[in-house]
């Protein structure tokens, strides 16, 4: 299968795409949530959800029920999975392992600005982008400038992301999702980077900010999302996907979105 095509599988005919991150345990502790949200995928894609990041162990122990969605594998871990700074991560799967399980795309950090990592999961990017020209598998660069988290003002600097996800394209991914910080200059972003751009899930807030928070990003030229907490803690995650999606797909306002995901929770105490 071409890398085209692949790539089709992740984003929708408008080009867009609303992915979970399902990801989280292989680099985090906080995890509530993932697993009771991978048990609901098919209705996730009923709603509208595009895509899902999984783990290779979840793509075994949920095989059934990833079925229902494209997925993206997971190809590296934090060395100290207790440390919620993922101070390190390292490559334990790749290209090969992703069609084995038949994924359509693989996922890996890569953190500039840092002293050591920089160059070492920048390395890793460049292996999978040589695997990736090989068996055509679309690589999304997870590019946090100066870390995983937000630790100062310019790992969350629109200049300075900017830069970040530029020289991930420039390293062969074929996707950077990264950090969108909700200021104009965000479109600093969209315009150095020549590659579809997913905005990471963004800051666990209420409801109604964080669906602002994402028209800003799809207003500023984001090509999607890719939400983990945002979704899996949600206490409406198929509301939230429902909403996404008519942010991401029908350009849609934060306004509109909460509409739909009240709509989803009225249904649901309906239901209960």
């Amino acid at each position: 299968m071409s890398k085209l095509r692949r790539m089709n599988q992740i984003f929708a005919s408008d080009g867009r795409a609303v992915v979970a991150a399902l990801d989280g345990f292989v680099f985090s502790m906080r995890t509530a949530g993932i697993d009771e949200t991978t048990t609901q995928v098919s209705q996730l894609v009923d709603a509208g959800l595009d895509a899902a990041l999984v783990t290779y162990g979840q793509a075994q122990t949920y095989e059934r029920e990833l079925a229902h969605v494209t997925t993206v594998l997971r190809v590296d871990a934090s060395a100290d999975i207790y440390d919620s700074s993922v101070p390190d991560t390292h490559l334990f799967f790749d290209i090969k392992d992703a069609l084995r399980i038949g994924a359509s795309g693989v996922v890996c950090m890569t953190f500039p600005g840092t002293a050591v990592r920089e160059a070492t999961s920048n390395k890793m990017l460049v292996k999978l982008a040589h695997q990736s020209a090989k068996w055509g598998m679309p690589v999304i660069a997870e590019t946090l400038p100066f870390g995983y988290p937000v630790t100062s003002s310019k790992s969350n600097d629109p200049r300075y992301i900017a830069t970040a996800a530029r020289l991930s394209t420039e390293l062969g991914a074929d996707i950077i999702k990264t950090r969108f910080t909700g200021a104009e200059a965000d479109a600093l972003i969209i315009n150095n980077t020549s590659r579809p751009v997913l905005a990471l899930g963004g800051p666990k807030t209420d409801t109604l900010t964080y669906f602002k928070f994402v028209q800003h990003c799809m207003q500023t030229g984001a090509r999607g999302v890719a939400v983990g907490r945002n979704i899996t803690q949600s206490r409406n995650p198929i509301g939230t996907v429902a909403a996404l999606n008519a942010l991401v797909h029908n350009n849609a306002n934060a306004d509109e979105a909460f509409a739909i995901y009240k709509k989803y929770e009225r249904n649901s105490v309906k239901e209960g």
